[in-house]
């Protein structure tokens, strides 16, 4: 991330409304890894484009996800459909997404 854009590691900085970030921020994240926000600046990935991501287990690939879709379904005001590879884990999206 360019100095200048520094505060882009800020979850702040993203335009999510102030009770979704009080919910990460209660979480203890306030802010991204770089690679992260580097992933949200490609392109134009915040315009619907594409993205294709990897990184290690737990290395916070989930949180990219969900910034996109908050963005998108709060944007456009629509519906959006996340998978995710078992029943524990979509559980406990569905709790801290609501």
């Amino acid at each position: 991330v360019p100095e200048d854009q520094e505060d882009k590691l800020l979850l702040a900085s993203w335009g999510l409304p102030k009770a979704v970030l009080e919910k990460y921020h209660s979480l203890g994240v306030v802010q991204m890894f770089e690679w992260q926000a580097e992933c949200l600046m490609l392109g134009q990935v915040l315009e619907g484009k594409n993205l294709v991501y990897s990184a290690p287990t737990s290395a916070g690939k989930t949180l990219v996800a969900e910034l996109l879709i908050l963005k998108r379904v709060l944007e456009t005001r629509k519906k959006a459909l996340l998978i995710l590879p078992f029943v524990s884990v979509a559980k406990e999206k569905k709790c801290y997404l609501q």
